[in-house]
């Protein structure tokens, strides 16, 4: 069973202290890891950090030796009732730098108000005084982590980084993204239009409209998920990259599916139309905000292909 904090002696909370080093030391070499290849400044300073924190390791591995001899008990954090428990982000690939900093900074801070709360509950001088510098540990690792990041953290590492944030974005969630909205935008156009004209009725048309959009949302998500794991193109989890191109999939077919929930046929066209236009002219923006592409040639691409589309639509049904 999980101990009470007070109910620890001081030989226990060294012990403690010592694994807490070993635990923190750890998980910041697990960030370098996952930062190296796309934040390498970053994941240096992760690297001194877990090298700080092996020194701290080591000088109270000795304070306990001179104390308390050669065998340290082994207890962990999740043995000490009340303790912080940290989620493992840094299992996650890839990681997210800003997620990274917070954590650290959590990590950090936390420990140094364990300490200083449990000085609030111990009245023996003894274990006070170990507290207390524990705690004055916990506050020179703060600094520390500052001045590593003033240091290695310059505004053109930053700009670098950011780039690369950005760059990260596109390839894992805006490009899989974009591919869903052209494919459930444009491919859907023909058979909702020749259903809608074949029919001249809107309901017909709903029909229609649905199951070439969800059709077309799941085998678009399961294409792109089954396309690469992402481990050599750096384009994220092939699972979120799969559920992204899967919903806007659908959601670019079912956008100017839904005006055919009007009764009145006449209507229901015109009001389709129209979205048509605002989801060409939304495809068009977003590649020249994310793909640095021309607008006026990114509208160009994408209404000629959606005009062409939309006229099969009318040929077929109109025939």
């Amino acid at each position: 069973m999980a101990k009470q904090f007070k109910d620890l002696t001081e030989r226990e909370i060294l012990a403690l202290a010592v694994a807490l080093e070993e635990e923190d030391s750890r998980v910041y070499l697990d960030f370098a890891d996952g930062l190296r290849e796309s934040y390498p400044t970053t994941a240096k300073m992760f690297e001194e950090m877990a090298e700080e924190e092996s020194g701290h390791r080591r000088a109270l591995i000795e304070t306990y030796r001179r104390r308390f001899g050669e065998h340290i008990p082994l207890i962990r954090r999740q043995d000490v009732k009340g303790f912080v428990q940290h989620k493992p982000v840094w299992l996650v690939r890839p990681l997210s730098i800003d997620t990274v900093r917070k954590q650290a900074e959590v990590m950090e801070l936390e420990t140094q108000r364990f300490y200083e709360h449990a000085l609030e509950k111990i009245t023996d001088a003894s274990a006070r005084k170990l507290l207390g510098d524990l705690a004055e540990v916990e506050r020179q690792h703060t600094m520390i982590a500052e001045r590593l990041e003033e240091k290695l953290l310059t505004p053109d590492a930053r700009k670098e980084e950011e780039a690369t944030s950005r760059r990260l974005f596109v390839l894992q969630i805006i490009q899989p993204g974009l591919a869903g909205l052209m494919d459930g935008s444009v491919s859907t156009l023909a058979p909702v239009f020749a259903a809608a004209l074949a029919t001249r009725s809107s309901s017909a048309a709903l029909l229609v409209g649905l199951a070439a959009s969800l059709g077309a949302g799941i085998s678009m998500g399961f294409a792109e998920a089954l396309s690469d794991d992402g481990s050599l193109t750096g384009r994220g989890h092939p699972w979120v990259r799969g559920v992204v191109c899967g919903l806007m999939t659908a959601t670019g077919g079912i956008g100017h599916t839904l005006p055919f929930l009007v009764h009145d046929f006449r209507l229901a066209m015109t009001a389709a139309v129209a979205v048509v236009a605002a989801e060409l002219a939304a495809i068009s923006y977003i590649r020249h905000r994310y793909m640095d592409t021309p607008f006026l040639s990114a509208a160009f691409q994408v209404v000629v292909g959606g005009v062409l589309v939309f006229l099969t639509g009318i040929l077929i049904g109109s025939s």
